[in-house]
């Protein structure tokens, strides 16, 4: 849909219907509302809108639906494709920002339930005060939104043992693109009652409809953790650990974390008090994490796991308190805040079945090293999901349109061996703008098809993040 630019109107139109100071106009204040966490997707709002609360929310839509202005809704903007930026000028943002209560923690239930706008770690600590773990953990957890974890389907480091974001959600209310208001926010954990139509906008990134209050699933708060780094010869390696692990250690792993040597080379230079970790330098590193509650001694099964798979590991350490794991995970916490010396650096965030995850690896650094020897290839990910984040450096002082190409030679060399071993081009941050083509070139036909229904059904006049995951659509 080819949106033009709004006149003035609109503007009067819903500054006349939200509180005063709900509607931010100026461009001073816009700008912090046009970047994504990437930095590089820029789009300037038409306006940023904030409502309170859902009643304001399901009015704004009513309005925008009628008078056809086109809405993005917005979180945290730690997204990465581009979902949650505007179309340059032409959409309104939709933020849900002062929408940010914890409405309930309920120990018994093992279950929260917030407003959209409720900020990842607030709600973690509040599930923790209640003696509870909410556990969905990354590193933008203290500025991304549950909102927008749910539009997303947010992963993350935890994802082996609890699941992503889908997985924990209970209940849902979400504002349709007519204003309409969908009352899905229940904490049951059984309800068989036809359609599952709160996974409808799971992942949805804001397309269907707008989040304004999630139910998550709680667990029982670990009262042990233990932590652990280990040096192994191959991706092989790690992955034959991996499956003993599951095996021998049960469901008492939280985190199975790959990281290859280049990723562990670039935090020793970027932290001068950080040593090698291990005795000498390993190919293949990876970082566990485990918890349990207090009747099952955690450091004795690790420790025996790690006798009994002696064969695999050439060295390794247990950290020996809490502050000494957080040590370890700074190692895979620096790789990936420094990895692009501040400058631009190629995302992927792709999945494999964990069976073909080292052949994988092996053949898109293969084909990276053949192709385009002068660029560096950073990999790192989450074994137990499959999920690896295989992300290239272009060589420092390299000209802006050709390291576009390198960019564009690099993805297409990742993403012909993902195809090859049957993976996903996205397994965490979405589809977007920015993975749109490699989505539609590689969508079942049937699957598109009732993608379009359903959006052509639940937003008929395209006003929802039109653009994002499909192309842009024909309105009503």
């Amino acid at each position: 849909m080819n949106i033009a630019p709004l006149s003035t109107e609109p503007l009067g139109l819903l500054a006349g219907l939200l509180p005063e100071g709900s509607l931010l106009t100026r461009d001073e204040d816009l700008a912090r509302y046009s970047r994504d966490w990437s930095g590089d997707h820029f789009g300037r709002p038409l306006a940023v809108a904030r409502p309170s609360s859902v009643e304001e929310v399901s009015a704004l839509m009513a309005l925008c639906h009628r008078e056809r202005i086109p809405v993005v809704p917005q979180g945290g903007l730690t997204g990465l494709v581009g979902a949650a930026v505007a179309t340059d000028g032409r959409e309104l943002v939709l933020s849900l920002e002062r929408m940010n209560r914890i409405l309930s923690v309920n120990p018994i239930d093992y279950a929260i339930t917030v407003e959209a706008g409720c900020i990842l770690e607030d709600a973690k600590r509040a599930a923790d005060e209640a003696n509870c773990l909410l556990p969905i953990t990354f590193g933008a957890q203290g500025s991304c939104r549950i909102g927008g974890n749910v539009a997303t389907n947010a992963g993350g480091f935890n994802v082996l043992r609890y699941g992503m974001t889908r997985d924990l959600v209970l209940g849902l209310q979400v504002v349709l693109a007519d204003g309409r208001i969908w009352d899905g926010l229940r904490t049951l954990r059984k309800d068989n009652r036809g359609y599952d139509l709160k996974q409808l906008f799971v992942g949805s990134e804001g397309t269907l409809g707008v989040v304004t209050a999630a139910a998550l699933k709680l667990f029982p708060k670990p009262t042990q953790i233990e932590t652990a780094l280990v040096g192994l010869r191959s991706i092989e390696d790690a992955m034959a650990l991996y499956a003993r692990a599951r095996r021998e250690c049960s469901d008492l792993l939280t985190a199975f974390e790959l990281i290859l040597r280049r990723g562990i080379e670039i935090s020793l230079n970027a932290r001068s008090d950080l040593g090698d970790p291990l005795s000498q330098p390993y190919p293949v590193y990876v970082l566990i994490e485990a918890g349990a509650g207090g009747r099952v001694d955690l450091r004795k099964i690790l420790e025996d796991f790690f006798a009994d798979a002696s064969d695999l590991i050439g060295d390794g350490i247990i950290a020996s308190s809490r502050a000494q794991g957080e040590r370890l995970w700074l190692y895979r916490e620096v790789m990936v805040e420094m990895q692009g010396r501040g400058g631009r650096y190629l995302r992927t965030d792709v999945s494999v079945p964990i069976s073909k995850l080292a052949a994988f690896v092996r053949d898109a650094l293969t084909d990276i090293d053949i192709r385009l020897p002068d660029a560096l290839a950073v990999t790192y990910g989450h074994v137990g999901d499959g999920n690896i984040h295989m992300n290239v450096v272009p060589p420092e002082g390299m000209e802006a349109t050709a390291v576009d190409r390198l960019f564009h030679e690099a993805e297409a060399l990742i993403f012909g061996a993902l195809d090859r071993h049957g993976g996903s081009i996205s397994a965490e941050h979405g589809i977007g703008r920015v993975k749109q083509h490699a989505f539609l070139e590689r969508a079942d036909p049937v699957g598109l098809d009732i993608a379009g229904k359903l959006k052509q059904m639940l937003d008929p006049r395209h006003i929802l993040s039109d653009g994002r995951i499909l192309l842009p659509g024909k309105a009503e």
